[in-house]
């Protein structure tokens, strides 16, 4: 088992970009240090001090990206200016700083980290060895400091466990496609060989019969190679579990009618649903499955849950709503990113939201034809 090292420690994936609360919170930071700046007369080297701290504020919007850089560049400026202005920084609202020391252990890679820790414990220790601060002031920096730093390794790692969790629910949606894939495919293959049988039977008598027992078999090998590919790129890696038949599209009629376990489902089919891909079907179906599932679990003050499977020429739609009190995401669990990527397999979309109208909706769109 390989050793932990925090040196070897890559940066997390995914940070934040610049949002609209970024440049909300660089905008307030600004007025609240021209403010205090103005209220408070006695800070030493006020101008300087004003002018340095409006300067340093924008580097909180490349915390994330560039964590190391803006550390140094902030820490080492408030580091400098002193030993021209003979005064440390003052300005309660310069207390920004503690932003990017949170992003360094947050978002920075190992070696960023420790190069980021040693400079900012380094100040405050030769701060208080020169006498620049008090020992009381050095040890309440070190203790804030490394509480800090605890909390932004706490959240690192609650992120870094949360993205693993989130592959696991991807991972087994492939698992679980591919067995239903398993299903369709090995249809497809016995249909073959019966046909395959019965044109042998009949290849001396009747000539015409073994030709449309030929067309039938090329028709269900192409169906069978499309399923296949599906397949292929859905599957990663593991041992078949046991096996059972796969649920269609019309069985979600099964869904239908009162429940105790929550609302009323109705389901409704429209357009042409006939000859899907029995992949496409059973996606359909799990989908739907899923959605009903979770808004019985979620739906607060919900009395009816409605299914819609509606058949275009190229595409079906899957719409799930309810008549709940909607809102924010319901739960904080990964069936949504499972029901994406079972979408996405598939060459699909699968989309969840509070509805306009009321409630919770989720939609998905998938292609009539699987290659």
């Amino acid at each position: 088992m390989r050793e932990w090292s925090l040196w070897a420690e890559s940066r997390p994936p995914g940070p934040p970009g610049r949002g609209p609360r970024d440049w909300v919170l660089t905008g307030v930071l600004m007025v609240a240090v021209l403010a205090e700046g103005l209220l408070r007369p006695d800070v030493p080297a006020r101008v300087a001090t004003v002018v340095m701290t409006l300067a340093l504020i924008p580097a909180l919007l490349w915390r994330r990206e560039r964590p190391l850089l803006m550390v140094v560049i902030v820490f080492g400026v408030s580091w400098v200016v002193p030993l021209f202005t003979g005064h440390q920084p003052e300005l309660i609202s310069g207390a920004f700083v503690l932003l990017l020391a949170y992003s360094l252990v947050r978002w920075g890679s190992g070696r960023e980290i420790v190069a980021g820790v040693a400079l900012i414990l380094g100040k405050i220790g030769i701060s208080g060895l020169t006498g620049a601060i008090p020992l009381s002031e050095v040890i309440a920096g070190f203790l804030l400091m490394c509480t800090l730093f605890a909390l932004a390794a706490a959240m690192r790692f609650r992120g870094r466990l949360r993205a693993r969790e989130l592959d696991q629910a991807k991972l087994l949606e492939r698992e679980r496609l591919a067995r239903d894939l398993h299903d369709t495919v090995a249809h497809h293959v016995s249909a073959m060989a019966i046909r395959a049988q019965a044109g042998i039977a009949v290849s001396r008598t009747s000539p015409d019969a073994a030709v449309d027992a030929l067309r039938v078999i090329e028709a269900e090998a192409v169906r069978a190679l499309s399923e296949m590919r599906t397949m292929v790129r859905a599957l990663r890696g593991g041992d078949p579990a046991d096996l059972a038949p796969s649920p269609a599209v019309a069985d979600l009629a099964e869904l239908a009618g009162p429940s105790p376990e929550g609302p009323r489902v109705d389901v409704e089919f429209t357009g042409d649903l006939r000859d899907l891909p029995p992949t496409l079907g059973t996606a359909i179906y799990r989908l739907a499955q899923e959605s009903v599932t979770n808004a019985r679990r979620h739906a607060r003050h919900a009395t009816r849950i409605g299914v819609r499977v509606h058949g275009g020429d190229a595409i079906v739609r899957l719409r799930v709503s309810d008549d709940g009190d909607g809102g924010p995401v319901r739960s904080g669990g990964f069936g949504l990113a499972g029901m994406r990527e079972r979408a996405a397999l598939l060459g699909g979309t699968c989309d969840a939201g509070p509805d306009v109208t009321g409630g919770w909706t989720v939609t998905a769109t998938l292609p009539r034809s699987l290659t």
